[in-house]
C-alpha cells in the first residue's frame, strides 16, 4: 500500500495525523506493508523564515481574537497531541517559514531518509522548540538522522530542491487539496483531516481484504 501525506512542518493536526497512521500500521504488523511517501504543503507561503510574535499572539491576529483565547485553543490542540504520546509546548515554539525545511525533505527523500527527517522536523518544531527557519539548525538536524550535515547546507545554501516543492503544491492545488493533513492511498482513496485512528485500521483491513473503499473526497477538515 502507498499512502502519500501532504503536510507541513508546523501544521500541529499533520504530527498528529502521522502518529494516526504509525498506531493503526501497528495493528497489522504482519499482512500490510506501507510505503509513506511525505509531500510538501506549505500552510502560510508567505511566512518570513522566522517571524515576530509568539505563537499564540500570531493565531490571535489570524483569527482575531485575544491571546488569552488563542492560548486556551493552543493548550485544548496539545492536549489532543498528548492522547498519542505527543508533546506540544506551543509557549516556547518559533515560528518559521518551512520553504526550507520542505526542501530540505526533498533532498532526505533522494537518500532514503524521509520518514527519519519528517519525525525529526516535527520534534523539533512542537517539542524541541527549535527554530526550522534557520539553515543552520535544519542542517545540524539532518546529520541527527543520518544525513550529511554538510551536504544539507550545500542544499539549503543552494536553492536546490525547491522546483520539487512546487511540484507538490501544484499537485496539491489540481487534487482540490486546500488543507492538510491529507493522505492519498494507492492514488486512488483520500483520507482528509485528523481522522481517528479507527478511520486508518479500518482502510489498512480493506486492503488486506483487497476490499475497495473511501473514495477520494472534495471536501475537507
Amino acid at each position: 500500500m502507498k499512502i502519500e501525506v501532504w503536510s507541513d512542518i508546523v501544521c500541529p493536526f499533520c504530527y498528529m495525523g502521522k502518529r494516526h497512521v504509525e498506531l493503526a500500521k501497528a495493528q497489522f504488523p504482519q499482512n500490510l506493508d506501507i510505503q509513506m511517501a511525505y509531500r510538501s504543503f506549505e500552510l502560510d507561503p508567505n511566512a518570513t523564515p522566522s517571524q515576530h510574535g509568539n505563537i499564540h499572539e500570531l493565531l490571535a491576529h489570524k483569527y482575531d481574537t485575544s491571546v488569552e483565547q488563542a492560548q486556551a485553543m493552543h493548550n485544548q490542540v496539545a492536549e489532543r497531541a498528548s492522547q498519542v504520546g505527543l508533546v506540544y509546548r506551543f509557549d516556547t515554539m518559533i515560528p518559521a517559514h518551512t520553504f526550507d525545511a520542505h526542501r530540505l525533505a526533498q533532498f532526505a527523500k533522494t537518500q532514503g531518509k524521509t520518514a527519519e527527517l519528517s519525525e525529526r522536523l516535527f520534534r523539533a518544531y512542537f517539542t524541541d522548540s527549535l527554530d526550522i527557519g534557520d539553515r543552520t539548525t535544519l542542517a545540524g538536524l539532518a546529520g541527527e538522522v543520518g544525513l550529511s550535515a554538510r551536504d544539507a547546507m550545500t542544499v539549503l545554501e543552494s536553492g536546490a530542491y525547491g522546483q520539487e516543492v512546487r511540484t507538490d503544491e501544484r499537485e496539491a492545488a489540481e487534487l482540490g487539496i486546500d488543507g492538510v493533513p491529507f493522505f492519498v492511498i494507492n492514488e486512488k482513496y483520500g483520507i482528509s483531516g485528523v481522522q481517528p485512528v479507527a478511520i486508518f485500521s479500518i482502510r489498512f483491513a480493506a486492503d488486506c481484504r483487497g476490499e475497495l473503499a473511501f473514495p477520494l473526497p472534495t471536501s475537507h477538515l
